[in-house]
Formats: C-alpha cells, sequence, structure tokens
C-alpha cells in the first residue's frame, strides 16, 4: 500500500539509503530499504522514535506549536522525520554526501498521499 511511494523517496533522493513509515509507538508500518551495508535502519528509526516522542512532547509543554520536522545530523547520514498525524511520522535516512534538501522536499511532497493512505 505505501511501498511504491517509499520506494519513490529513496530511489529519487540521491544519496537516499531507507525510508520507514512508523508510529510514535516505534511499530513500523511499511518501509523500504537499500543495501545499507552495517547499519541497521530498521534499528536506527525505533530508536530515532523515542527521541521524536520526547521532542514533541516538550513542544507541546512550551506551547511553540505541533511537531512537523526534525533533521538529525551524524558524521555519516541525515535522517529526515517529518510528522505525518498525531500517531505518525515517515523517516528518510540518507548519507551524508547525498542531496539533503531533495529528500526533504520528497518527504513533504509525498505527505499527503501517505495521510491518505493511513486513513
Amino acid at each position: 500500500m505505501f511501498k511504491d511511494t517509499l520506494e519513490k523517496i529513496v530511489n529519487q533522493t540521491p544519496g537516499g539509503v531507507g525510508v520507514v513509515l512508523m508510529g510514535y509507538d516505534g511499530i513500523a508500518v511499511d518501509q523500504y530499504f537499500l543495501d545499507s551495508g552495517d547499519i541497521d535502519l530498521q534499528l536506527v528509526a525505533v530508536e530515532y522514535s523515542n527521541v521524536v516522542k520526547e521532542i514533541r512532547h516538550t513542544a507541546e509543554v512550551l506551547g511553540t506549536g505541533a511537531l512537523q520536522e526534525v533533521t538529525i545530523k551524524t558524521g555519516r547520514y541525515y535522517v529526515v522525520i517529518y510528522a505525518l498525524t498525531d500517531e505518525y511520522f515517515v523517516a528518510l535516512t540518507l548519507k551524508r554526501e547525498g542531496n539533503l534538501g531533495k529528500g526533504r522536499y520528497l518527504v513533504r511532497h509525498n505527505s499527503f498521499s501517505l495521510c491518505q493512505a493511513l486513513v
């Protein structure tokens, strides 16, 4: 159901290695990963879901508005996390030499169709 959209996001993002549609509970709804070698992208997504829950909670407590997007930059990867609904988000992982701007655009551009499929 979601696989075609997720595959398109990764394949059209230079440097894209994987994307997961996940609930804030850490359970993946669907995912698409290229062979990423020495990193477990499923585990990355689960662990970052905990971080996103905390950021989301902090934004609510501070009254700064609902969380929309978080970008995490590590030594080797970018992870773009985009809130779809109150229950789900999408997380795109791409290599540091990849095109972060295009990845962010593709996630946002496809967010509506992913939201519609969740209903």
